[in-house]
């Protein structure tokens, strides 16, 4: 751990006591194993079996019962693999604003796990949500009974003489309207520069998405634990700016999740253009979703089991069925989520509160 990180966790522990300040911790644990075969076509998702275990604990303090809040910590990516090599030791240092009007503001190296919802595999692959925990830059939120509202601009990469700078502006919404109808969408404008000592032939890249979506959530009105559906086009626009026009592509995205007990359901289906018409330039620099969604058609079916699921640890085996017009695939998933912080540490000899709950999966 590099000796300023030691300092700024070390003035946290050390600052003394002011209103209603109290300290805060949190361990996050995980780890994975994703064996992925049956693809025919290696341009899009590759055979190949993932294997690690991440951990990221955090310290920090929150003053004003919680309205503010400075967290710092690590978080540690390890293959599972006999020795060290291939680990990645990422930082983590935040401000969180926090409003009990429902407005939260963070600033900093930030868990991607702070916002409301996982951003659909269009947008946000699985391979980079393995990679890369933290966002680096503002995330504004809106929180309310009926719905949320955030915006995120994440600064992906730094320029130097030789790496381009990389940013990415989010914006996702989710609103209840009437009864069982909601209302949402994404927004994800991609920006890929040049570096500083750019070839001729490079060029600044842009990728913009919009996905607005209509929900159906039946949750509470089924015998199931859950139960929604959504549909919703998605635009796509690329463009190389080394090129007089935009690549506009346009498609038509569904959804369907289903959860009873410990049996969970999901099931995406996808039909129109190729969404990453630059991707085979750029990769997942500038196109940060699921290379499947080039295909003019795609399917993906999940079928999770939750072994064990409550409030501070999911551990479940899942499957994963693909199927497009250019390929198939077929997944098997084992994870596990282990979290616990100050908050759940009172509540260590309530079995009643510990297990009422459920621990989101990170992937």
């Amino acid at each position: 751990m590099h000796n300023w990180l030691i300092a700024i966790l070390t003035l946290l522990l050390s600052i003394p006591t002011l209103a209603a300040q109290e300290l805060e911790w949190s361990v996050d644990a995980s780890m994975l194993i994703n064996n992925r075969e049956g693809g025919e076509d290696k341009n899009f998702t590759p055979d190949e079996t993932i294997m690690f275990t991440r951990l990221a604990p955090e310290v920090g303090v929150s003053l004003l019962d919680g309205e503010h809040q400075l967290k710092g910590g690590v978080v540690w990516y390890q293959p599972m693999i006999d020795d060290l090599s291939g680990y990645k030791v990422l930082p983590t240092l935040y401000y969180r604003y926090n409003r009990p009007d429902g407005w939260h503001v963070t600033a900093g190296l930030m868990p991607r796990s702070l916002m409301v919802e996982r951003m659909p595999r269009y947008l946000w692959s699985d391979s980079l949500a393995y990679c890369q925990p933290n966002m680096r830059g503002v995330m504004a939120q809106l929180i309310k009974p009926a719905g949320y509202a955030e915006m995120v601009i994440d600064w992906r990469q730094m320029q130097t003489e030789k790496q381009r700078e990389a940013f990415t502006i989010m914006f996702n919404t989710d609103w209840r309207i009437t009864g069982p109808f909601r209302l949402g969408g994404h927004i994800q404008y991609s920006h890929l520069a040049m570096s500083r000592l750019h070839a001729p032939d490079e060029h600044v890249n842009d990728d913009l998405m919009i996905n607005p979506l209509a929900s159906l959530d039946l949750s509470h009105r089924t015998a199931l634990d859950s139960l929604r559906f959504s549909a919703g086009a998605i635009v796509a626009m690329e463009r190389n700016r080394g090129e007089e026009s935009w690549h506009n592509q346009a498609g038509f995205v569904a959804t369907a999740t289903a959860q009873w007990r410990w049996l969970q359901l999901d099931e995406t289906f996808y039909t129109g253009k190729d969404l990453m018409p630059l991707y085979p330039l750029y990769g997942s620099q500038l196109n940060l979703g699921d290379p499947y969604y080039r295909n003019s058609t795609y399917s993906r079916t999940d079928l999770t089991v939750h072994i064990v699921s409550n409030r501070f640890v999911d551990l479940n085996t899942s499957v994963s069925l693909h199927a497009s017009s250019n390929t198939t695939g077929f997944w098997q998933q084992l994870t596990c989520r282990f979290y616990i912080d100050n908050h759940l540490w009172k509540h260590r000899h309530d079995r009643n509160y510990l297990k009422s709950g459920r621990l989101p999966s990170l992937y």
